[in-house]
């Protein structure tokens, strides 16, 4: 086991280490007070002079949070503490409703119980980019000289309950409650006991009671022995509970957010797992085509080419990036976007934040399934009848250490593969990692993880034996390499 800590870098979306080793009060001190002193540095004048300050759940993640107040305080910045664990969109909109220098949130998101981390957030509300980060962590060998102390009786605000009236404004709630209800519609949440926990239900208000079943929204800093990442593997009982009401003649849908509620997936009444390759399809069906919202579509390179199929129908650009969402914010920032989504459930939508929002998502989801009045599995059958259909899977291989990636990073660049399974390789895409594509919708990609030590191999395949195959040749070459 590792006992000594990592260098503090930042990965594709913050900081994150294993709480006690990577993770300690005094590194995250030295962190926020670095991170304070960018955002100053980059204040044209017309912010005021404030940051957010959020957390999720997880052990310790309150008490750092109030630490870290410290730090910006000491840099004459007034800090602006959540009054109680939050989602770390909550922040985002806080950061923009403030006009704030930035946000600071103690989260680590969908990663094991044992990892925390911080996020950092721009004065737009999006995540900060790699320049940013990058002299953040300058500023920790050149700049920080001292930890300031830890200060108590820092001011609270109410960041989960304005967020969550912000969202309501977003949508004809008496319609979307009457819809639901007209329906039928069985609506169960789970948010994998973190942050977003009990927001379906705020925002949905008392008229929910009647259709609305939330589970595992307890605080467990351990999540139950698992990660909180909305993967169908973690989902045995929301899969289980949607399924029994659909058996009872009910249309069910189930929703589940991630530790710090920026990502999603649903369960359709059929009990199927949909991530946000099928989701996303659907969303910008919904946003173009019923709601009449302008805008290109940015994907991550990871993401399924159903995306780019859709978009097409609506005559809608589309533009591929890097994974990490800070790279879908940056194109939101400079052009009209319908929607921006990535593989691991994180959508942010033209209309809203720069950032992902995991309840808006759920919000819109249940909104397009009214508007349709059906069920989400068969608005899924019916879009794959006219964009036709593939499948997707992604698996994940621990690394050894360093010098396993770097041997594997090596040799890919050198010698990347020019047939798989006795097909040739038509293109290799090096926007992130590297991407083999075999034909349409088959394709295959190998990436390492931005916040893990995980070598992530991403397929899409036209059947699902084709996919099972690819991803099985993919596990014998990496490990052979």
């Amino acid at each position: 086991m590792r006992l000594e800590p990592a260098p503090i870098k930042f990965g594709t979306d913050g900081w994150r280490g294993v709480l006690g080793v990577d993770i300690t009060v005094e590194r995250l001190l030295l962190v926020a007070l670095a991170a304070t002193q960018e955002m100053i540095s980059r204040d044209n004048g017309n912010l005021s002079k404030k940051i957010v300050i959020g957390y999720d759940r997880r052990f310790l993640a309150a008490e750092f949070a109030e630490a870290i107040a410290a730090a910006v305080s000491a840099c004459n910045i007034e800090p602006l503490l959540a009054d109680t664990p939050v989602t770390t969109p909550s922040c985002s909109w806080a950061v923009v409703e403030n006009n704030a220098l930035g946000a600071l949130v103690i989260t680590a998101s969908h990663n094991p119980p044992e990892w925390l981390g911080l996020k950092i957030k721009s004065p737009i509300g999006g995540s900060v980019d790699e320049e940013f980060t990058k002299s953040v962590e300058n500023r920790l060998q050149s700049v920080v000289k001292e930890v300031p102390p830890i200060v108590k009786g820092i001011k609270r605000f109410t960041c989960r309950k304005n967020h969550l009236l912000a969202l309501q404004k977003k949508i004809d709630l008496p319609v979307l409650l009457e819809g639901i209800k007209s329906m039928g519609l069985r609506v169960l949440v789970d948010p994998m006991h973190g942050s977003a926990a009990g927001c379906i239900k705020d925002l949905l208000g008392n008229e929910s009671s009647d259709f609305l079943t939330e589970i595992r929204t307890s605080r467990d800093p351990l999540f139950g022995g698992n990660a909180p990442e909305p993967l169908e593997k973690n989902l045995n009982e929301l899969i289980c509970t949607t399924k029994k009401f659909a058996a009872n003649g009910n249309p069910s849908l189930g929703i589940v957010f991630d530790g710090d509620g920026d990502r999603i997936a649903a369960i359709d009444e059929t009990g199927r797992f949909c991530s946000t390759q099928l989701l996303i399809p659907l969303f910008i069906e919904h946003m173009a085509g019923v709601r009449k919202l302008p805008g290109c579509v940015i994907k991550t390179i990871s993401g399924s080419d159903c995306i780019r199929s859709i978009a097409e129908e609506f005559d809608r650009e589309v533009i591929e990036r890097p994974v990490g969402f800070k790279y879908i914010a940056k194109e939101m920032l400079c052009r009209d976007v319908l929607i921006g989504g990535e593989e691991s459930g994180g959508i942010g939508f033209g209309d809203h934040l720069p950032e992902r929002d995991a309840l808006y998502a759920a919000l819109l989801l249940l909104e397009a399934i009214v508007h349709s009045k059906k069920p989400l599995g068969y608005l899924l059958s019916s879009l794959e009848k006219r964009i036709g259909i593939s499948f997707y899977d992604r698996i994940d291989l621990l690394l050894a250490d360093n010098n396993t990636r770097a041997k594997f990073e090596s040799h890919l660049k050198e010698y990347p593969p020019l047939l798989i399974r006795n097909k040739k390789v038509q293109e290799v895409i090096s926007i992130d990692g590297c991407k083999l594509k075999i034909e349409d919708r088959h394709w295959l990609m190998f990436r390492f993880s931005g916040t893990e030590p995980l070598l992530r191999i991403y397929c899409e395949a036209p059947t699902k034996n084709e996919l099972s195959k690819t991803l099985e040749w993919a596990m014998e070459f990496a490990l052979k390499s």
